[in-house]
Parts: C-alpha cells; structure tokens; sequence
C-alpha cells in the first residue's frame, strides 16, 4: 500500500517483550494488519512505532493486534490539558466528526469541541499522543488543528483573535460575492413575473447563478466532498443537495420544458452565506470577554539592563527581569515589587473598583493599571504561567467543556443529517405516492400563505416539499445552544473576577441544598490577632510570649503566625527553639532556653496528660466572645492561656442571610472548639456547625454533609482545603487576586468578598437557565419547520432564511444572559 498524505504515525509502549524475537513477532503482525504503511518495534526501548492510513485502520485495532499477538500496550495516563484551534467546522455535525476523531487515538482521554468558539480541548498522555499526532487525527477527517506555542500565553491568544477576525472578513467578503448577483436574480424574477417577459431570462439568470453556487460557493461543496469521504454527514451536505441540484435542473429546461429551479439554487446558497455571516459575527460577540482580556495584556516592557532602561517586546521578558513601570502604565506580567510605592488598579483581574495600594515586596498581577507612582518590579512568572494567562486558559477550558444536559443533544446531532437526508427521501416518495393527500393539504395552505402553490405539477411539488426538508433543517442550533451560553457566561464571570472551570458546575449548582465554608479567610479576614493574655505561671508575661512566640516561628499555621506577629508588635523578640516538632492542626512544642514549651488546642494538652482545669473558665468565657483560646505549657505544666480572635468579613452576615433566603442551607466547618465554632455561627446566622475538625478530616465532614443534605458546595480558599474542595459537589475557591489557587476548584472567585459568591451561584444558575431556552428554540424549531416542509407549506427560500434566523436566535438569546442581574440583592439595594 503506497504511503499517502492521509497517513497518521503513532507511537506504542509494548509490554510483555523479553527478548528481539518477541520484537520481530509484534511486528510482523501489525505489518500484517491492513491499513499499516509502516511498523518498527524497537526492543530496548519497548516501543512500537507505526504508521497507517486511518481510512483502513485506528489505533484501538492496532492495540488489539498487539493484544492478539501476546503481547500489551501500556494504559496512557491523560494528564496534560490543551486548547487548540480548529479550522474547517462549519456546523455542529463537524465538530461531532472531530471528537470522534480524537477520541479514537490512543493517548486521549477526552477531546470536547466548542462550536461557538471553534476550539477543541483536549485531554492527552504526550507519551502517546503528541499535539502533531492530534493534528494529523484531525486533518484525516477534513479539518486543520491549529498548534500554537503555548509557552507564548496571551501572544498566542493574539493570533486566534486575528484568525478570527479574518474570518469573519471571510464570510462579509463571501456574503457581499453572493448577495449581489442573488439579489439581480431575485429582482429578474419579479419583474419577469410581475412587469414583462426578459428575453434571454434562462441563460442570464444561469449566468448570475453559476458563480454564486460554484465560485463563492466552493468552501460549502468542498465541505461536503470531505464528509462524504470520510462516511459522514454534515450541514453543508444539505446545503449542496439543495443548490447543486436546482442548478442542473434548471439547465434542462434549454432542451425541455418545465420549471426553473436555478433562482432558488442561487438563493438559497446566498441566504446560506448571508447566514454564516451572521453568525460568524454573532459569535465573535459571544466571545467577546477572551477577546477582552488577550487585549488587557501589554505588548512591550521596558526592563532596566546594566542599569539603562529598554524596551523590548514582552515575549522577551524573563523570569528575574526588573521592569520600570510608570503611572498609566500597565504592569508587563506579574512580578514583585523591588522599588517604589503606587496604586494599583486591578478591577481587570478582581472586580475591584478601587485601586489597592503596593509597596517593596508586595505582588503585582500583569496587566494591571498602575496609577500613581513609579515601581520597578521583578518579573517572577512569564508567558503561559502568568495569571492573566491562567484566567484565559481557564475561560477557554470552561467553553470547551460539556454540560451533562448536552450529551443527549450531541448524539442527536450525529444522526441529524443522515435522519434529514431519509425525510427529505421520504417527502419525495409520498408526494409521488399520495399526490391527492399532499395537495390537497398545500391547496388549503396557500388560502393563508402567499407563497404556497398548486400550479406545478405534483412531481415538481415533490421535489419542492423534499428541497424544503433539506435546507430548513438546522443542526446548527443544537450544536450552539451549549457552546454559546458557557461562552458569554464564562465570559461575564471573568469580567467580574469570577472564574467557571466547568460545565458541570454550571448545571450542577442548581442542584446544591447545602453550602459550607472553611472559616478562617472564607469568612473571616484571615487574620487574627492577639487579644489578650492570661498567666498562671511563675514566669512573667513576657516570658509566656517569649516561649509562645519562639516554638510558633516555627510554624505555618494562621494562629500561629498571629502570635508571633502579636508578640513582635509588643517588642518582644523570639528566641532559638531546639528539638522542634508539630502535632498537625493541634499545636506545636520545642525547647526554648532549656525550658520545655508546648503551644496549642485543649486536646493537645490532655494528650500530653496535663490537667486544664484551672484556665477552663477563661478559655470557656473566650469562646463565648467567638476567640480562639491557646494553651501554652511550659516544663510539663499549664502556664497562660492566650486569646487570638479574627475579624468576620462585614459582608459575612449579609451574605449567609440571602444564601439562607434561597433556599440553602449554611455551614461552617473549623478546626476550632464547638464553644468558638457556635459563637462565630451564631453571630453569622450559619445553621449548622462542623468544629474540631482536623485538615484530613475536612473530607470527611463534607462526606457528613452530603449524606444530610445531598447536593453541597464547599467555599474554601483552595489552598489548605483543596481536598474538601473537590470532594464537594461544586468547589468554590476564594482569595485575593494571585492569592487564590485558580486550579483547585470547579468555581474561582478572585475577589475575596463572600458576595461574589452568591453572584457566582446566580451567573450559574443564568447560564443554565439560557442553556435549557437555547435547546428548546432549537428542537422546537425543527420539530415544526421539518413537518411543514414536508407538507410542503414552506418555500425552501422561506426555508432556508428561517434556518439562518434559528442559529442567530440560540446566539443572541446567549447573549441576553449580559442583562442578567448578579450582584447580591443586599448590595443592589444599597
């Protein structure tokens, strides 16, 4: 078999080879296998490398026929995540045939194509699939992945939205090509059947016709050649069958008699690329928030070189490079500052209005506004791994991913065409059939519709019906009823700092009876403070804070960092700790000038067999008052309780109440005492209570929760509680600009403000909401569209002009979803 453009390498890890004899046996037997243009088995490194033409042959036969041959294939670990471009979709038809070409090759675990956004996302093991290998997967079905430099970030998005932007000249510059010998055409006819006869009408309408349906139609036919080619079906088939046709039909009539079909050939080929247009258009709005942040980003930096400054283009920038950034300028890409104060505007990434306030050491995001002072700050992530990267990337995984209510829709789509084809089939069959039935039932429709008719002959009117059935058909809507409506609401979330992961979280979250959080930073400050101080000891209050002080710099805990910082505001330095040792979310102990110093919870302390009888009525009036009490022991004895409390966020207690209002349970979960615990939730307003709870057992206690109340979001900051996080139904992390772990969780909420929460959970609850309308548009549509056209009270022009318009509803309904009201109703009546 001659090798051809078609074919695909692949690279398979055999298992199971113990010498070159079992190398030589793999082989042969997949040189054996029809379809393969080339196998090389190399022993020492235990790999199959194979070539094949996929029209003959995929990758799960070739895993069978080293199955067969005695031998295994290493299972593939898909891992690593990607976007990329597709080129050559023109309905929702063809991005099925894409999925289902990267989901057959070996490595992939999942391959989810946005329509809306012409991007696939893929999930692969670059051990056995690289982005080349996906390519070429891609291009033996028809169509082009495109393959960026990722470690370009936001530059490379820069080439997708000038990809886009041609593309939408594309379809004005065709539209325009056809809309005007169309629109001679349309004006021929009236006049030839309104005013007078043309003479030559046939040849200079066949004239007009043929490069609106050849020339300008080209990309549509070629479309349909590959689908054909590759035993599939899709939107353009439709299209050709319903222009190609009529034009040849309508050359007949220069040798015989009858009814000219070319007008509506060109016609509908031109509302067909007056369509695409549209909505090629259309969604370039929906994908307007991407658009937006690829251009937030600065294009140059000026970096300090041997102490001169210069500017050079910020794919040039490294990691350690020191950046000027002057006022009104943007910060090139995130870094720390190393000179100056200013103000920084960072609403592009937080939401926040007001601009906050930076320093030596503090952290800038890239692409935010500096207002007033000149900073130099060091460059400390580049090129994919900066934050506004992130946030696109995470935009972009979020458009690409399935929503559960989408998979019925999707298998539908697959059949659609063909399902179409057999109507279209069968429409003809029964008009020839049962001639008196269907004109009967088009003489009574024309009483009510002009462009109904009975004139032509009942073959004529066949193929009028049959015509109709093809062109009035849309795939398209259900394929852009999901796309669509994640694309603007993922979109609106990252204008607003909130960050949608998936799909799933989207329809998931109307589901949630139970919403818990992680106390300390979620709703309160994340710090705490050092309030006050008992000592029953002999040694002197600053000794207790000295020892307290000494052991907790050691540790990375909130409360502990609260001490040592509480004890250094007081001017009392810690001393060396030996012997240092941390019992996990219950305190700490160490050595400090040959004294022996534990610090922690009550249940430490028993642990460790010391009685706590005489500080319990301190500690206990402190946990009423919502503090935090911590022992400190020193030499085996209690010697000072000390109290830490944290400020409650001020909108907490106006965020649980609305929460509460719809219909949602409240819960805090702590590693604080119950005493502590209920005081926090009582000022809160917070139903349920899970206290004591160490750092593993978190998972646990969202286990407890969904068992009580079934579907549960959890709201942590994605750092100490990710486990929690995605054992939950929906996780929701919330922090502080970079702060925040944007991987942790199925929902990010960038600004650290408890509203943005409930503004996450109604931007969710809105998208599926425009998701649910988009589906039923579309299947109600062409569940009446379809019919009508078979009873041939529709014209196919009619056709396939409210064929267009069904796409363009589902969009602009998707675009509706702007207009939704998200804020917090405590905020929007302030």
């Amino acid at each position: 078999m001659a090798v051809n453009q078609q074919a695909v390498k692949t690279v398979f890890p055999v298992e199971g080879m113990t010498c070159t004899a079992c190398a030589q046996r793999v082989e042969k037997s997949l040189q054996a296998k029809e379809g393969v243009l080339a196998a090389n088995v190399n022993f020492p490194s235990e790999k199959a490398y194979i070539e094949y033409n996929p029209m003959y042959v995929d990758e799960p036969r070739l895993v069978k026929v080293i199955e067969e041959a005695g031998y295994g294939v290493a299972k593939p670990q898909p891992e690593r995540k990607a976007v990329f471009p597709v080129e050559g979709m023109n309905c929702a038809a063809c991005a099925g045939n894409v999925e289902k070409a990267l989901q057959r090759v070996h490595g992939v675990g999942e391959a989810a194509v946005n329509f809306a956004s012409g991007k696939v996302n893929v999930t692969f093991d670059p051990a056995f699939a690289s982005p080349e290998t996906l390519a070429k997967a891609v291009e033996a079905v028809g169509y082009e992945l495109i393959l960026e430099d990722e470690n370009q970030g936001a530059a490379a998005d820069e080439e997708t939205l000038d990809r886009d932007e041609a593309r939408v000249e594309r379809a004005y510059r065709k539209m325009v090509a056809a809309l005007i010998p169309a629109a001679v055409i349309m004006v021929l006819m009236l006049v030839r059947h309104l005013v007078v006869d043309i003479p030559g009408y046939q040849l200079l309408v066949t004239v007009l016709a043929f490069p609106v349906i050849f020339l300008v139609g080209r990309d549509t036919h070629r479309s349909t050649w590959n689908a054909i080619r590759h035993g599939s079906a899709n939107m353009d088939v439709l299209i050709s069958l319903g222009s190609i046709p009529p034009f040849f039909m309508g050359i007949l009539i220069f040798w015989f008699p009858g009814v000219s079909f070319v007008e509506m050939g060109a016609t509908i080929m031109a509302f067909h690329l007056i369509g695409k247009y549209l909505e090629t258009r259309a969604k370039g709005k929906a994908s307007q928030a991407i658009k937006k942040l690829v251009q937030l980003g600065a294009k140059t930096a000026t970096i300090l070189d041997n102490g001169q400054e210069r500017e050079v283009p910020l794919s040039q920038v490294d990691v350690g490079d020191v950046m000027v950034v002057r006022p009104g300028e943007k910060v090139p890409t995130d870094g720390r500052v190393v000179y100056g104060q200013s103000a920084v505007d960072e609403s592009m990434a937080t939401g926040e209005s007001m601009p906050v306030n930076k320093g030596e050491g503090s952290e800038v995001i890239g692409a935010t506004l500096n207002t007033e002072g000149l900073l130099h700050v060091e460059a400390t992530r580049v090129g994919k791994d900066t934050f506004l990267s992130q946030v696109i990337r995470m935009v972009e995984e979020a458009q690409g991913s399935k929503v559960p209510i989408q998979e019925f829709a999707d298998r539908v789509t697959g059949y659609f065409v063909p399902a179409v084809l057999a109507t279209a089939a069968a429409t003809v069959t029964l008009w020839i059939l049962f001639p008196g039935f269907f004109v009967d039932v088009a003489a009574w429709g024309a009483q009510y519709l002009p462009w109904v008719t009975t004139e032509p002959s009942p073959l004529m009117l066949s193929f009028y019906a049959g015509l109709a059935v093809l062109v009035i058909s849309c795939p398209c809507a259900l394929g852009l009823a999901t796309p669509t409506a994640l694309m603007v609401g993922s979109g609106i979330g990252a204008e607003r700092g909130i960050l949608i992961r998936n799909g799933e979280a989207i329809q998931t979250l109307k589901d949630v009876r139970a919403v818990v959080f992680d106390k300390t930073g979620t709703l309160t400050k994340g710090e705490p403070q050092l309030t006050d101080v008992r000592n029953i000891s002999s040694h002197d209050d600053e000794d207790i804070l000295r020892f307290a002080a000494s052991v907790e710099a050691g540790s990375e805990h909130p409360l502990g960092r609260s001490i040592v910082r509480g004890v250094s505001e007081r001017g009392i330095e810690p001393d060396a700790v030996e012997n240092f040792r941390s019992h996990t979310g219950r305190g700490v102990e160490g050595s400090v000038d040959g004294h022996t110093v534990v610090v922690g919870s009550r249940g430490l302390l028993q642990g460790l067999n010391m009685e706590t009888a005489a500080v319990e009525d301190t500690m206990n009036q402190w946990e009423r008052q919502g503090k935090t009490a911590i022992l400190i022991a020193v030499d085996g004895a209690p010697a000072a309780v000390l109290a830490v409390a944290d400020t409650i966020k001020e909108e907490a207690v106006q965020a649980i109440a609305e929460l509460e209002s719809m219909g949602m349970a409240t819960a805090v979960i702590t590693g604080d005492n119950q005493r502590t615990a209920d005081a926090i939730a009582e000022q809160l307003g917070i139903t349920r209570v899970l206290a004591e709870v160490l750092p593993d057992g978190k998972v646990d206690g969202i286990k407890q929760l969904q068992e009580e109340y079934g579907t549960v979001a959890m709201v942590g900051d994605g750092i100490n509680d990710a486990p929690a996080l995605k054992q939950a139904n929906v996780g929701i992390a919330i922090g502080t600009g970079t702060d925040v772990a944007i991987e942790a969780a199925d929902i990010t909420v960038i600004r650290g403000d408890l509203g943005e929460v409930i503004s996450a959970m109604k931007l969710s609850w809105g998208t599926f909401q425009k998701i649910r309308q988009n589906y039923f548009w579309a299947w109600f549509y062409n569940a009446i569209a379809i019919p009508l056209a078979a009873l041939g009270l529709l014209h196919p022009m009619i056709g396939m002009a409210a064929m267009a318009l069904s796409s363009l509803n589902v969009i602009y309904n998707s675009l509706r979803l702007r207009k939704y009201a998200l804020a917090p109703k405590y905020r929007a009546a302030s």
